[in-house]
């Protein structure tokens, strides 16, 4: 892409669309006559309307059909609708099979899931530099320049893959939950395959933290800096304070790391949760209750998971996590680029949960599914690879679904996003020439929250930048395309 050059004059700067992102989302940024950014935000310009095509389905359908809304993390919204659907179908507690099958699948989906963000769409920004030539700064790129890293990009994510068609019967939409239990255990043959692989995969998540932690020490000031803000954060959290993205309370931080909200039922979530919604996103903007729309706003996903906690039980992702929390300093984390650091983290996390369950006998057990009596609404919060996802469902005495609510992850993030964005305007645009790599700046912002735009599919092939400057009356006055 040309340069564009920036004179005094009002003008707006339209990213359209974000790449290397799920879904389609577009930026604009409004300069003032001095060339100052006044105005930065995050557009999210596709309509995700499942809320509305689940009505009227039968309850035990849901759990397959609202997973079609995501073709990335399609398990998280399965295991979220099943566990909502496990309380109209009167269960609290599975059977300790489906529990682990269902865990298993899960943490599967996270560290596979995590594991496309940080090699495939985020390492050629922190390999190859936010402003390297755009031809080169991709995956293929990152596997020329870093041939182990590009190894490790195929494998983690393959290993994650397989064990959800392991326990689902495909990597894409499995076919796992039903309300009250699962309809299969984990067959012999899979898991001593698993067995086979598990202990690879844990030393190359572990060597990828390294290769991180190597970036940070290398650019502490940018990545201590950048996007960065104080912020509350929230999560699910195990009913001892340990970290548990599959099942738990939620917990909200301040920016000093003080309790906001903790342990709250994921029924009572309206209690805590307001959804806000503006003109000009079709995305909502949930903030806490208590602390009001100017004030309670939050981030979530794998930073806010490692704030969050108190303890991650699995030795080698709780020595990282100690390590982490060293650079806040007693309080929590809040540089936005050490979500990677933290996802990886969670990659490590995922891979020795995994190991653990392979070894656990329950997963060979025959009782699959459990009964009870039947109720109207079930609401149910797990964490998701990019954060706190939320299903509810309300359903009549015929077994339709009349109400579904989802607060995905995404939304969640929605307000410290397009904080990220304009700082980033701020800092590193005002004043300053336009060029496709500054833009990137932009995009880099956004990639370290992994947003799933329409919950929909990561978006790795051609995704061109359009990027049109107008005057204060709205004419385009340039337009650079970047192919």
């Amino acid at each position: 892409m040309n340069d564009i050059q920036v004179s005094l004059g009002a003008r707006k700067i339209i990213i359209d669309p974000v790449t290397r992102v799920e879904g389609h989302g577009k930026v604009t940024i409004r300069l003032n006559e001095a060339g100052e950014v006044e105005q930065a935000r995050f557009h999210i310009v596709e309509f995700r309307g499942f809320e509305r095509f689940i009505q009227g389905r039968m309850y035990w359908e849901v759990p397959v059909i609202v997973q079609r809304l995501c073709g990335i993390c399609p398990v998280s919204h399965h295991l979220c609708a099943a566990k909502a659907m496990d309380v109209v179908a009167g269960v609290d507690q599975v059977t300790p099979t489906a529990d682990k099958m269902r865990r298993l699948m899960h943490y599967g989906q996270v560290l596979q899931s995590n594991a496309v963000n940080f090699f495939h769409l985020a390492s050629p920004d922190l390999l190859l530099g936010f402003e390297s030539p755009v031809a080169q700064r991709n995956i293929i790129g990152v596997i020329e320049a870093f041939p182990e890293v590009g190894k490790w990009a195929i494998f983690v994510r393959k290993f994650g893959q397989q064990v959800i068609a392991a326990t689902g019967g495909r990597r894409i939409h499995p076919r796992l939950c039903i309300p009250g239990g699962v309809n299969q255990n984990l067959p012999i043959e899979h898991r001593d395959a698993l067995r086979g692989e598990v202990d690879q995969i844990i030393q190359w998540c572990c060597d990828a933290l390294e290769l991180h932690k190597g970036f940070v020490r290398e650019h502490q000031a940018l990545h201590d800096t950048f996007a960065t803000f104080p912020s509350n954060y929230m999560s699910i959290v195990a009913h001892d304070g340990g970290m548990d993205l599959y099942d738990g309370g939620l917990r909200a931080i301040d920016a000093d790391g003080a309790p906001i909200l903790d342990g709250v039922r994921p029924a009572d979530y309206r209690d805590h949760l307001i959804e806000e919604v503006r003109s000009w996103s079709y995305m909502k903007f949930p903030y806490i209750r208590s602390l009001g729309r100017e004030d309670g706003w939050y981030r979530v996903g794998p930073l806010a998971q490692l704030n969050c906690c108190a303890f991650i039980g699995t030795p080698l992702a709780e020595a990282a996590r100690k390590d982490f929390m060293a650079a806040g300093h007693g309080g929590p984390v809040h540089a936005t680029l050490a979500y990677h650091w933290a996802r990886v983290i969670g990659m490590i996390h995922c891979a020795e949960i995994i190991k653990q369950l392979l070894f656990d006998d329950d997963l060979q057990g025959t009782d699959l599914v459990l009964t009870g009596q039947r109720r109207p609404e079930g609401v149910a919060i797990i964490e998701a690879p990019r954060g706190t996802l939320l299903h509810h469902y309300q359903v009549e005495e015929n077994d339709q679904v009349t109400m579904a609510n989802l607060i995905v992850s995404t939304t969640n993030n929605n307000e410290a996003m397009n904080r990220s964005v304009t700082k980033v305007a701020i800092d590193d645009l005002t004043g300053h020439e336009i060029t496709e790599g500054l833009l990137n700046h932009i995009e880099v912002a956004i990639r370290a929250y992994d947003p799933c735009l329409s919950c929909a599919t990561h978006a790795l092939g051609d995704m061109p930048l359009i990027v049109s400057l107008e005057d204060a009356d709205g004419s385009v006055i340039t337009t650079r395309v970047k192919e």
